[in-house]
C-alpha cells in the first residue's frame, strides 16, 4: 500500500500538495490508472485511482473508502517532558505513533531540561511515521503544558504516573502491565531524566493518578515512553 496524508479531502476528486505529487510521480513513479491510498488521518482510508500525473499537482479520484480503518481498541494519552535532545524527543514521537498513540502532550516539569517546544518538526515526524506505518489514525499533539494545569484536566479514564521515588500509597507502585486493562481510556505520564518532584508526584496522586512503575531497569525519558506506548498495545492486543 502506498499511503498519502489529505486532512482537508473531500471526496471523488483531491489533489495532493505539491509535496506530496512530487513523490507520488517522481520517486515511486505513480501514473495515470495507477492505484494508491489516501487517509485524513482521522480514520478514514481512501483507495484511489491517479487521474492526472502532474508532477506539482497530482489528482486522483476516490474509488473506494474504508471507515474507522483498523481502529485501536484502546486510547492512549503519552504526557511526555521534553528531553534536552530534540532528536530523542523525535524518535519517542515517531516510535509511539507507530505502536499506537492517540495523543501526545509534550509536559514542562520542575525539572524540565527543555521548557521551549517547537511544534513544526514534531508534526512532520508524526505525519511520516503514520505513513509509514500504515495508519489511518493520525496521533495529535498538544501544545506544551505545565505538569498542574495537565493534572487538573477532566479525563474519563485511567490515569497513571510513571516515577522512581518510593511509593506513596498504601497500594505500591503497580506494574504498567499489572494495572491495566484491556479497551480503557489511559493517561500515562513520563517525566524528565531527573524524574518528577515529590511535590508533582504527590499533586498528581491526590488527582486520581495511579503510581506505576515499568520495571526494575533505569530508563532514560524517551525509552520510558516508548516502553510504555508497547506495554499498552500489548496488554490489548493479548486480550484479542
Amino acid at each position: 500500500m502506498r499511503l498519502f496524508y489529505a486532512p482537508g479531502i473531500v471526496p471523488p476528486d483531491h489533489t495532493l500538495t505539491e509535496e506530496e505529487s512530487k513523490h507520488c510521480v517522481r520517486v515511486l513513479r505513480l501514473g495515470m490508472g495507477d492505484t494508491l491510498h489516501l487517509t485524513d488521518g482521522r480514520g478514514r482510508l481512501f483507495r484511489c485511482t491517479v487521474t492526472d500525473d502532474h508532477p506539482k499537482h497530482c489528482t486522483v479520484r476516490v474509488a473506494e473508502t474504508f471507515e474507522e480503518w483498523e481502529r485501536l481498541p484502546y486510547r492512549l494519552t503519552m504526557a511526555v517532558a521534553p528531553t534536552k535532545n530534540a532528536d530523542r524527543y523525535e524518535w519517542f514521537l515517531e516510535k509511539a505513533t507507530e505502536v499506537g498513540v492517540e495523543a501526545f502532550v509534550p509536559l514542562e516539569t520542575a525539572h524540565s531540561e527543555r521548557r521551549v517546544f517547537k511544534p513544526e518538526r514534531a508534526e512532520k515526524v508524526i505525519t511520516a511515521a503514520m505513513k509509514q506505518s500504515l495508519k489511518a489514525y493520525r496521533p495529535t499533539l498538544r501544545p506544551l503544558a505545565t505538569l498542574r494545569a495537565f493534572v487538573e484536566e477532566p479525563f474519563e479514564g485511567r490515569r497513571l504516573i510513571a516515577h522512581c521515588d518510593e511509593a506513596r500509597t498504601p497500594a505500591g507502585k503497580r506494574h504498567l502491565m499489572a494495572a491495566l486493562r484491556p479497551g480503557e481510556a489511559v493517561q500515562v505520564l513520563i517525566g524528565p531524566e531527573g524524574d518528577f518532584s515529590p511535590e508533582e508526584i504527590d499533586f498528581a496522586l491526590a488527582h486520581g493518578f495511579e503510581e506505576i512503575t515499568l520495571g526494575t531497569q533505569r530508563l532514560r525519558t524517551e525509552t520510558a515512553a516508548v516502553a510504555a506506548a508497547v506495554m499498552v498495545a500489548a496488554k490489548n492486543a493479548v486480550a484479542q
